[in-house]
């Protein structure tokens, strides 16, 4: 697969990613967070924000892999 059509390939996955994380994580807190918590909202809605960032560093990194030599 060239470059170019391994990053129009990984952008459609990093907006699929981000997309079903962040409902993911909306259920997540719906469930979680039938009462108030501030101290776990506070440890929370960080971790969920930025926890997208993990699966989608492989990603980005077979995007920017470059061609095979011919």
């Amino acid at each position: 697969m060239s470059l170019r059509m391994r990053k129009l390939t990984g952008a459609i996955l990093l907006l699929l990613l981000v997309a079903v994380w962040s409902l993911a994580a909306m259920v997540v807190a719906q469930v979680i967070f039938t009462q108030p918590r501030p101290v776990l909202m506070w440890i929370y809605y960080p971790l969920a924000g930025l926890g997208w960032v993990l699966p989608a560093m492989p990603l980005v990194k077979w995007m920017l892999k470059p061609d095979a030599a011919r």
